[in-house]
């Protein structure tokens, strides 16, 4: 790789035990996050390996990876994700794009690309999943508008892009610091560069410890605080121009968490952790999940 951050060579990392938790998903296995304290930034430990990774997105209950509305958790999702497409396209939409040329890191089973298309958007998405990639293809009806991975992509028709979005993608990457630069690689110099990523500081990470659902490990390699997340992309020359609150991942994420904790959703219980979560959210800012707008810092 041309390029290293040195905040994560790993020779130079100081690693220690920050929380064990459960794989309440696939495997039901455990795994230790390990904190980086200079950066802030936790490390699933151990890391499966780059070929073993897939096996443990083999659920029906990952539902990103599907349009499911058989269950009330289904139901709640495809709510908020309609919801959050909504903003999601008015914040591209309140950007200075020259020629509205977006590429979406992870996308799904395509909606957010999909609205995008319909809105006058040149679009591009990346999906390794085949299983949400054939329903994003039949949403969009082009294949060329799909990637499996983003090497190919440098690869086939490399070209740069007004805006770059990874939707709670960032946190699955299995090299950071490559990630960090094949996205400097496709983003004009002028692009804008959107990563929304959960955030561990956050009040409803605190309160259900070992059982918040945003874990995921070990899905999220990668565990982010808003000192982490400034620190490593600062060192690629990126800065965060704005951060945004998703308001909605308190409520969801606290529905998963009690389910994970208890068994059961107790959705009064998750409304009202969501509720408080948000609520110290305004004064400390550590939401749930927040969104962070970045500009190449060059």
């Amino acid at each position: 790789m041309a390029e290293q951050n040195e905040l994560l060579t790993k020779d130079k990392r100081t690693l220690q035990p920050f929380i064990e938790c459960m794989d309440h998903t696939v495997s039901r296995e455990t795994f230790t996050l390990m904190l980086d304290d200079t950066t802030g930034l936790l490390t699933t430990t151990p890391k499966p390996k780059d070929e073993n990774l897939g096996k443990y997105y083999e659920s029906a209950d990952y539902i990103s990876h599907t349009d499911s509305k058989k269950s009330f958790l289904d139901k709640i999702y495809q709510l908020v994700k309609n919801y959050s497409i909504r903003q999601k396209l008015k914040l591209i939409n309140s950007l200075d794009s020259e020629t509205k040329s977006i590429l979406d890191i992870g996308c799904g089973t395509g909606d957010f690309l999909e609205v995008c298309k319909k809105n006058g958007w040149d679009i591009k998405g990346i999906e390794p999943n085949n299983k949400a990639r054939n329903l994003a293809l039949k949403k969009l009806k082009n294949n060329d508008f799909l990637v499996n991975n983003i090497k190919d992509l440098l690869e086939s028709n490399h070209k740069f892009y007004d805006v770059i979005t990874m939707w709670h993608v960032l946190e699955h990457v299995p090299d950071l610091a490559e990630q960090i630069v094949y996205l400097k690689k496709l983003l004009k110099k002028n692009g804008t560069l959107i990563i929304a990523v959960p955030n561990y500081q956050s009040y409803d990470a605190k309160h259900y410890g070992k059982y918040w659902a945003a874990y995921d490990v070990p899905r999220h390699l990668w565990h982010f605080s808003r000192k982490s997340l400034n620190l490593i992309f600062a060192e690629f020359d990126f800065k965060i121009v704005k951060t945004l609150p998703m308001i909605f991942d308190a409520y969801y994420v606290s529905l998963l968490s009690e389910k994970h904790k208890s068994g059961k959703s107790n959705p009064v219980q998750a409304f009202i952790r969501g509720f408080v979560s948000n609520a110290k959210a305004k004064r400390t800012k550590e939401y749930s999940s927040l969104i962070y707008i970045l500009k190449r810092d060059e």
